[in-house]
């Protein structure tokens, strides 16, 4: 807000101010229409709804959430949402959704979702589509999960990865470093027996780490809105990641287990090859071979650039590797006010590209 502030400030300022307190708030929160296509345990799939079906003529997306965060982090707001951006640019879009984690899911482990989840996910995608490959995209774990999916089975119909906000050195994450240190003189007690007591992460300790790595701007929040008070749209971003926030998931505990052990303690990703533990061997990232846009978050502590870019040194076996950086934070750099112009743009630009030069069948047949 301009200081002093003019008249047309102090007029924006008081409509916004009631429609807080009066109204309920200034962000249009209402979802991107959307019909399941597909139901099983722990999946359901979405496919969000175009005006003119006719105009979904590219490949389809398919969105691929982190555990843990609500997947509202890609229809964020009315205005400020990654669904209703890709649909105008002609792309079926779709949403792959985990539902709410319990007790009784403290066994599920990574390879329920790199082996079975996504890549059924992937294949009815594509079978909706008409047959055609599937760009994936994929933030925070959802990216490491996406391209893990695609190097564990190099039949899966993909014609591309984009990833955003995803760590794949965590030596590099310096927000890690404290729990590294911590699990080493503990060998690793404290945090197994956190998920192993709450059979995973409850959603309130999810909420509060994820709160952490930007608690700078929790602590400013209130000044900023006094400052913004006039912005609607400032104000609108601010409802909507408290809404965001509002509903984390838990993680279970057999892949809290494998997050808090192999990534954060030992670093095991960071080779590119990962056991699951499951018996059916190794996956290697070197057998990636779609394109890959990789972003990372100028701002981001929980997946700071060198944690993000360090894939691109992994991804031997892939035709490209596109690494970019934007403004934002962890969020933010997936969906901040600024994220049309930096993240959705590249992203625009590697998936018309990829569509353009995919000539392969929507199954790869590897001898």
């Amino acid at each position: 807000m301009e200081l002093p502030p003019n008249p047309d400030s102090l007029g924006r300022a008081a409509a916004n101010a009631y429609d807080k307190v009066f109204r309920g708030g200034v962000a249009d929160l209402r979802r991107t229409p959307a019909r399941i296509i597909d139901e099983a345990p722990k999946r359901v799939i979405y496919r969000y709804l175009a005006a003119r079906e006719e105009d979904q003529h590219e490949l389809p997306v398919l969105f691929v959430p982190p555990l843990a965060a609500p997947t509202i982090s890609f229809d964020l707001r009315r205005g400020c949402s990654m669904a209703e951006h890709f649909i105008a640019m002609g792309h079926p879009t779709y949403l792959v959704e985990y539902g709410s984690i319990a007790f009784s899911d403290r066994d599920l482990g990574l390879e329920f979702w790199v082996r079975d989840v996504l890549p059924n996910a992937v294949r009815r995608v594509s079978e909706d589509s008409g047959g055609k490959p599937v760009q994936l995209l994929g933030w925070c774990l959802g990216g490491i999960m996406a391209l893990l999916s695609v190097a564990g089975d190099p039949k899966l119909p993909v014609a591309s990865v984009s990833t955003v906000a995803s760590p794949f050195d965590f030596a590099q994450v310096r927000l890690a470093a404290p729990i590294r240190a911590a699990s080493n003189v503990t060998n690793g007690f404290l945090g197994s027996a956190i998920y192993k007591t709450f059979g995973g992460a409850p959603a309130p300790l999810v909420k509060w780490a994820f709160q952490l790595t930007s608690i700078d701007k929790y602590l400013t929040k209130p000044l900023a809105i006094a400052t913004h008070l006039d912005d609607r749209d400032f104000l609108a971003q601010i409802e909507a990641v408290d809404h965001f926030m509002a509903h984390m998931h838990a993680y279970p505990g057999r892949t809290m287990g494998q997050l808090y052990h192999r990534f954060f303690r030992v670093n095991d990703l960071a080779d590119g090859d990962l056991d699951l533990g499951d018996g059916q061997g190794m996956i290697d990232l070197a057998d990636v071979d779609v394109p890959v846009l990789v972003v990372a978050g100028e701002t981001d502590v929980l997946a700071p650039r060198p944690a993000v870019h360090h894939v691109a040194e992994l991804l031997t076996g892939a035709p490209e590797v596109r690494l970019e950086t934007a403004p934002g934070g962890h969020l933010g750099v997936l969906t901040g006010r600024g994220a049309a112009k930096t993240t959705w743009a590249w992203i625009d630009d590697f998936l018309a590209e990829t569509s353009r030069s995919y000539r392969r069948p929507a199954l790869r047949v590897v001898a």
